[in-house]
């Protein structure tokens, strides 16, 4: 059976919309994950007190036959395989991929916290993932309510259409 996750990608180190399109390839390409929809590229300012370049976030929409454990599992390799190092909290990273929201499910483990604990805090998840659940429509009313409700101040804007993952990226 497959269920629809929420994602959330960014990068601030080397080629940021490179590491990003890299990260969307390898998501298409797991045979687990399937129907993948991509947000626009926003630009945002970092979060916490780390000195660091600023970050390109997407919102990701999937479906997938994993379970939310053995996707974090594939969403760690990919983050492995472009080469993620965890020096810093909330530090500079190549790629950096997150489950937002899976089905329905509210999960809190050592590993797992679904929703994910700061999407509610989080612009630069929220928006992208607003722009890419149109077809969802509770979901999309949840995170309107949310931006609304959002302490955060951070700026964000768009920097590249969605047409940037066209059809060369799909599987």
């Amino acid at each position: 059976m497959k269920s629809k996750a929420y994602l959330s990608v960014g990068s601030n180190i080397g080629d940021r919309l490179n590491n990003i399109v890299q990260a969307v390839n390898l998501l298409r390409s797991n045979k687990h994950i399937y129907n993948v929809t991509v947000s626009s590229v926003y630009e945002t300012e970092p979060v916490g007190n780390v000195e660091q370049q600023n970050f390109y976030n997407i919102g990701i929409k999937i479906e997938t036959d994993l379970d939310p454990f053995l996707l974090l599992e594939a969403l760690h390799d990919i983050e492995q395989k472009l080469h993620r190092k965890r020096l810093v909290r909330w530090g500079p990273r190549t790629i950096d991929l997150d489950i937002i929201d899976y089905e329905n499910y509210q999960i809190k483990t050592d590993i797992l916290t679904l929703p994910h604990k700061e999407r509610d805090n989080r612009k630069f998840v929220l928006e992208p993932l607003l722009e890419i659940s149109k077809d969802d429509p509770a979901y999309h009313n949840l995170l309107q309510e949310k931006i609304k409700c959002t302490k955060d101040t951070n700026w964000i804007k768009v920097v590249q259409q969605s047409e940037v993952f066209n059809e060369s990226t799909k599987n």
